[in-house]
């Protein structure tokens, strides 16, 4: 769907005043319904609204409306504009959260604690638009309103969008110093570490049965050397 002028009842007052186009003309020009228009004509809307030049403005050519009264089927189309406006940065600070969404900041902070605990602080900020404070109140669950929080998703709730969630989380991941699991796995003995192969510099590893002979005692030498014998007990 194509932009309207960004007056269109005014627009649709000065067209209806100044023009024969008709009324399925105007409407489908200010984005309009045709019995909006008829209704502005017949002066039962719109009413006390100054009409406004779109030719003025910049919005209408006037061929355009030469074509539309010549012919009831076409339909006008808005004049580009060569004036290109500045892009809009986004500025600094706090995100801002409508006072409909405020109450809902706990229960996504809570979200966030418990889905992404490798966010920090200051990021679950720029994404909920809360206080350090209030966060750490959720965290060890001294709010005063700890005993109904709900887990909830701060992009569900639309206290910021998935693309900045998607980012921050990302970017806590390539800060978070990789962690090698070592569970079910045991060190090397020395003798392992060490050994090397008289034809290389790689390490000899001996096989199981090569330790567990190496590693065996002989009871019997043990308690001959102390006067008694294994039997003896």
């Amino acid at each position: 769907m194509s932009a309207g002028p960004l007056m269109p009842k005014a627009t649709a007052v000065w067209l209806i005043d100044n023009t024969s186009l008709t009324f399925d003309q105007v409407a489908d020009f200010c984005h309009l319904h045709p019995l909006e228009v008829k209704g502005i004509a017949d002066g039962e809307v719109a009413a006390g609204i100054k009409g406004q030049d779109p030719m003025v403005s910049g919005q209408l050519v006037r061929s355009e409306i030469e074509k539309a009264e010549a012919d009831e089927d076409y339909r006008m189309k808005l004049a580009v504009s060569n004036v290109r406006l500045p892009e809009q940065k986004r500025r600094k600070g706090p995100r801002y959260t409508p006072l409909s969404r405020r109450q809902d900041r706990p229960n996504a902070i809570l979200w966030l604690l418990r889905n992404h605990p490798e966010l920090k602080d200051a990021p679950i900020m720029r994404l909920v638009g809360t206080t350090k404070t209030t966060i750490q109140q959720v965290r060890d669950r001294s709010h005063w309103n700890a005993a109904t929080l709900v887990p909830m998703d701060p992009v569900t709730l639309g206290l910021c969008s998935q693309v900045d969630l998607d980012f921050e989380v990302s970017r806590a991941a390539k800060d978070r110093p990789v962690v090698v699991e070592e569970a079910g796995q045991t060190l090397l003995p020395a003798q392992v570490t060490t050994a090397r192969e008289t034809s290389g510099d790689e390490l000899a590893v001996p096989s199981i049965d090569e330790l567990k002979k190496k590693s065996d005692i002989n009871l019997e030498s043990v308690f001959a050397r102390f006067g008694g014998s294994k039997s003896d007990d």
